[in-house]
C-alpha cells in the first residue's frame, strides 16, 4: 500500500471504521439515529447561584425576569431549582442552588467554574435521544434520574465533544408555570 503525503500540519485522516474524536471535533460521519420523533425542544438555561433568592435578585435586576416558578426543592439531585421568563417568554432560566455541602453543585459555587451550565432540551424519548448525543459523541454525565422539577420525569445530564452539558429532560411539551414576581416567591 502507497504512502500517502500530508501538508505540514495537516492532520491525518482516521482509520477507516476509526470512531476516534478529539477534543472540540464533532462526529459527523456516524448516521443519526432516526429523528422522526426525536425533535429536542429548549427548556432552559441552566445557571448556578448560591441561593435562588440572590439569583432572582439579579435577574429582575439586570435582565428584566420578571414571571417566575414556585422554588423546588428537590433533595434526591440535591438542588433547588427556580425557573423564570422575561415577559415575552424569549428564553427560560433555571436558577440552580445548592441543598447542602455535599449538594452536586457545591464545587462549582466554591471555584467560580460552570456557573453558565448547561442547556436543557425536552425529548419523548430519554434512551433515544440519548444514544443520539452518544453517536454524536458526547458522553452521560451520569444515570437518568427524577426529577421533581418535572413531576418525577427522568433527566440526564451529558457532556459534548465541545465542553458544553446538554441537559435531557424526558418530558415533551412541558410548559413551566410562571406567576408575577412578588414577596411569596
Amino acid at each position: 500500500m502507497p504512502a500517502t503525503a500530508t501538508k505540514p500540519g495537516a492532520r491525518p485522516e482516521p482509520a477507516e471504521g476509526s470512531s476516534h474524536l478529539e477534543i472540540g471535533e464533532v462526529q459527523a460521519t456516524t448516521p443519526p439515529i432516526s429523528t422522526a420523533d426525536l425533535t429536542l425542544e429548549l427548556d432552559h438555561l441552566g445557571l448556578i447561584v448560591p441561593d435562588t433568592a440572590a439569583g432572582r435578585a439579579f435577574l429582575e435586576a439586570a435582565l428584566g425576569i420578571t414571571r417566575w416558578t414556585p422554588v423546588i426543592d428537590d433533595p434526591t439531585l440535591g438542588v433547588s431549582v427556580q425557573f423564570g421568563t422575561p415577559p415575552a417568554g424569549q428564553l427560560t432560566y433555571e436558577l440552580i442552588a445548592p441543598l447542602g455541602d455535599s449538594s452536586p453543585i457545591a464545587n462549582a459555587l466554591r471555584s467560580g467554574k460552570h456557573i453558565l451550565n448547561h442547556l436543557a432540551y425536552l425529548t419523548p424519548d430519554l434512551e433515544a435521544s440519548g444514544e443520539r448525543l452518544r453517536q454524536a459523541g458526547c458522553y452521560a454525565a451520569g444515570d437518568p434520574q427524577p426529577a421533581l422539577a418535572y413531576a418525577g420525569r427522568r433527566i440526564q445530564f451529558w457532556m459534548s465533544p465541545l465542553r458544553f452539558v446538554i441537559e435531557l429532560i424526558e418530558k415533551p411539551g412541558h410548559r413551566h408555570d410562571f406567576i408575577p414576581s412578588g414577596p411569596s416567591l
